[in-house]
């Protein structure tokens, strides 16, 4: 398990730098190159035009719900079951009735290490005394770029990161949904350089 994490992340920071350095080179060339409009309106299409709100839009429904939520009385087997049957690995942890107020996370990382390695019964605690609280979390907003989205979860090694907004929480990302979009992006902005160097823009 531990092993499938470590390759994740270094999977990860490998996409991170790939990107990060074409950030770099690319447009700086370009502008050394064609310093004109076409190129400028090309670059406000770049990497740094995905946001967190796009992710978001794109899973739809699944990107708020229910099945995001547990709350701090829960039981860590019930916990588990609803991450299992929703294919997630993390939930929200809200106080009972305050749906939209955060009151930490629990993940698959905590289960593996403060139930089944400490030996604890998952039926008898409680997801409170198990959840990363409220003030260890690490969120981002939904206008919160992907690329420093990805930076935040790859440098503190995490895979989920709630979306708050000024009314609460709104939703979670994973580090798949990240990466997925730098991957989608990056596609895209190839084919605008293409574009470009056929005379498209």
């Amino acid at each position: 398990m531990q092993g499938g994490i470590h390759a994740l992340f270094s999977h990860g920071n490998v996409i991170k730098s790939a990107v990060l350095r074409h950030m770099r080179v690319v447009p700086s060339a370009m502008r050394s190159l064609h310093e004109s409009a076409p190129a400028a309106r090309m670059e406000e299409h770049g990497f740094e035009s995905t946001t967190i709100s796009d992710i978001l839009s794109a899973k739809g429904k699944t990107a708020d719900g229910s099945w995001l939520w547990c709350t701090t009385q829960d039981t860590v087997y019930d916990a588990v079951k609803s991450m299992t049957q929703h294919n997630v690995g993390a939930l929200v942890v809200v106080k009972p009735g305050e749906q939209k107020s955060i009151a930490g996370i629990i993940t698959e990382r905590d289960y593996l290490r403060k139930i089944i390695v400490q030996g604890r019964s998952s039926k008898s605690t409680k997801v409170g005394d198990i959840m990363t609280e409220e003030n260890k979390l690490i969120t981002v907003s939904p206008d919160t770029k992907v690329l420093k989205a990805m930076e935040l979860m790859t440098d503190n090694r995490i895979r989920h990161i709630p979306v708050i907004s000024e009314g609460g929480m709104i939703g979670m990302v994973s580090i798949g949904d990240v990466v997925r979009a730098v991957v989608s992006e990056h596609r895209d902005e190839l084919n605008r350089l293409n574009a470009f160097i056929q005379g498209g823009y």
